[in-house]
């Protein structure tokens, strides 16, 4: 009998651990780059008159274009107003530049005035409270009024009767003043006339009593 060692006598090496590259830390990415920004390009004048006449109010003259927007002549604002109703003409726009009190307003065209009924009501079913017809009255026979003006004349708070005139479509703000001093004032607008069958303000009634407003 050999004395061989048993199995459990061998020593055997203990297998090192695999070896590897040592742990590094994370490379930091590289910052990215800005990226130049685009130079913002003004709207040209034919944009800005079609923004004024979208606003609304009182009809936009000539002389409030060209003393609104610098370098315009009365005669760029009149090419400016045939060239965008031509684009509405050539896009099937349902609204249209018309002449009014001298000015230009942007309404809807006469086949689409159903619409106005369909959304506010027609004449006969719109029913205004007295004193919402009081407080309009004063902006028609005032116009550009401000809040404070017809609260004086009124002899009470305004406000929520304002409001009330803007949403039904019948009054809008309007700027009133220089360019140095300007404040917040309401006018009337394209559908006060539609409304009551007016083609311009030299229609409103002239009796005496209004007078006296």
């Amino acid at each position: 009998m050999t004395d061989e060692p048993t199995l459990w006598e061998i020593d055997t090496p203990e297998t090192p651990p695999e070896s590897g590259p040592e742990p590094t830390a994370a490379e930091p990415k590289p910052a990215a780059l800005p990226v130049p920004a685009t130079p913002a390009v003004p709207p040209s004048p034919k944009r800005i008159i079609e923004a004024f006449l979208f606003v609304g109010g009182a009809p936009l003259t000539a002389d409030r274009a060209v003393e609104a927007i610098r370098g315009l002549t009365p005669e760029q604002f009149q090419e400016a107003i045939a060239e965008l109703n031509r684009d509405y003409r050539e896009q099937g726009r349902p609204y249209s530049i018309v002449p009014r009190e001298h000015g230009w307003v942007l309404t809807l065209r006469p086949r689409y005035r159903a619409v106005i009924d369909r959304l506010y009501g027609s004449n006969r079913e719109a029913r205004l409270s007295q004193q919402i017809i009081d407080v309009l009255a004063l902006v028609a026979y005032r116009q550009p009024a401000t809040r404070q003006e017809i609260d004086t004349f009124r002899g009470a708070e305004s406000g929520a009767l304002l409001r009330q005139l803007v949403r039904r479509g019948l009054i809008a703000v309007v700027q009133r003043g220089d360019a140095n001093q300007r404040e917040v004032a309401y006018g009337t607008t394209p559908r006060f006339l539609e409304f009551f069958g007016l083609r311009g303000l030299e229609d409103l009634p002239q009796t005496q009593d209004l007078q006296r407003l």
